[in-house]
């Protein structure tokens, strides 16, 4: 499969992306709504978007400035890699 290069269909995707997450956050509150609830939503979506920052922006930045991920599977590789002292970088 190959990567998605129209401006259109990345606006279209990014779009669904937004309104699925804000669905879905939109029902887990409707289902049981409590500020703790509400708090630990808040909580779990910032920590998943600080990660997949790190994952991309800071390895890429200012841990490994040679090496371009395509994805979180290509960041697990590379991380298993570091980990076990192998570091083959392809692009």
């Amino acid at each position: 499969m190959s990567d998605i290069t129209s401006p259109r269909i990345l606006y279209v995707k990014g779009l669904l992306f937004l309104i699925g997450g804000i669905l879905s956050a939109v029902l887990l509150l409707a289902h049981n709504l409590s500020l703790r609830n509400t708090a630990l939503l808040a909580i779990c979506v910032w920590c998943f978007c600080r990660f997949y920052y790190f994952t991309f922006y800071v390895i890429e930045h200012y841990v490994d400035d040679t090496y371009r991920f395509s994805g979180l599977w290509s960041f697990l590789q590379y991380a298993v890699r570091q980990r076990f002292g192998q570091r083959n970088h392809t692009k």
